[in-house]
């Protein structure tokens, strides 16, 4: 959207119904809706719209594109989505006749049971929009069951159990969804391998050149854009493939380096540190120490000997 273009932002889900042409909500902190029954023109809110709710989102045979953040979602065939409250959502090329469903929740709907707390650690809720949830036939099948359980407990009367059962049922959805996003790193091994070679790539060029004197230690963010993945998938793809995340895989990457500077030159351990985008040599020593056992001094030492 323009820069000059406020996007809406939705408060509550007795608003985001009336403004999307829904019926009321049959819960005020929670509802499921499908897109076929909305019945405003939505062209306007398309090209950004904020809201101050959590969003589970099913997309079947999707023809549009979905931009949100800087990225878009690639799963023009069908998937699952989230987003956070008071993210930015918006639709680049918007989609005319799709099929699916959206999940949204009220952050007061669930702060007084631990999945409130818990929430944040999900980190697909954090993910950029080209990386969506692709579900195979037996999964969807799984988290179908899931929705038309909440689906079901709205359509009853409200009693003392109506709550502490949706949020169970939203809490497992969340387990399963983090199961399944795991499943994706590792049948997308070739793709996420191609992306470990790209950052590595980009930390050769990093450390090969003068980024890191004039710019600073790599951050995981730098990584991340130049990439073109957001920062916690990318710590989570590499998590599933190395076991570390990206900040560990840039230190990992920075002590290589280092290494190599001492072996073979004759600089000064401070004019190190400051080539490795160091801004203090203390700093450089430290992180150095923990990796190796070794300050680089020592480390020098043992190499020349």
């Amino acid at each position: 959207m323009k820069a000059s273009e406020k996007p809406f932002f939705f408060e509550s889900i007795p608003e985001f119904h009336k403004v999307l042409g829904l019926p009321a909500p049959l819960h005020p902190l929670i509802s499921i809706n499908n897109y076929k029954d909305i019945t405003a023109d939505t062209t306007e809110i398309a090209k950004g719209m904020i809201l101050n709710l959590y969003k589970i989102s099913y997309k079947k045979e999707f023809s549009g594109k979905v931009k949100y953040g800087q990225q878009h979602y690639d799963f023009d065939n069908g998937g699952l989505c989230f987003v956070s409250p008071n993210q930015l959502i918006s639709e680049s090329r918007p989609a005319r006749n799709y099929d699916g469903f959206t999940l949204v929740f009220h952050p007061d709907f669930i702060r007084r049971y631990p999945l409130g707390k818990k929430i944040k650690d999900y980190g697909f809720f954090s993910y950029s929009a080209n990386e969506a949830l692709h579900l195979s036939e037996s999964e969807l099948t799984t988290l179908m069951e899931i929705f038309k359980h909440i689906e079901m407990e709205l359509s009853r009367p409200i009693d003392s159990f109506s709550q502490d059962i949706i949020v169970a049922q939203i809490e497992l959805l969340l387990h399963y969804s983090d199961r399944f996003y795991n499943r994706q790193f590792l049948t997308r091994k070739a793709v996420n391998h191609d992306l470990l070679t790209r950052l590595d790539e980009v930390l050769s060029d990093y450390f090969d050149t003068e980024k890191a004197l004039v710019e600073g230690l790599p951050s995981v963010h730098y990584i991340s854009d130049q990439l073109k993945v957001s920062p916690r998938y990318l710590s989570d793809m590499l998590r599933s493939l190395t076991g570390q995340n990206t900040q560990q895989h840039i230190h990992n990457r920075l002590i290589e380096k280092a290494k190599d500077i001492l072996s073979n030159s004759n600089a000064t351990i401070s004019e190190i540190a400051y080539q490795l985008g160091f801004e203090h040599p203390q700093s450089f020593n430290k992180m150095f120490k923990q990796k190796t056992q070794l300050t680089p001094v020592q480390f020098k030492q043992t190499s020349i000997n």
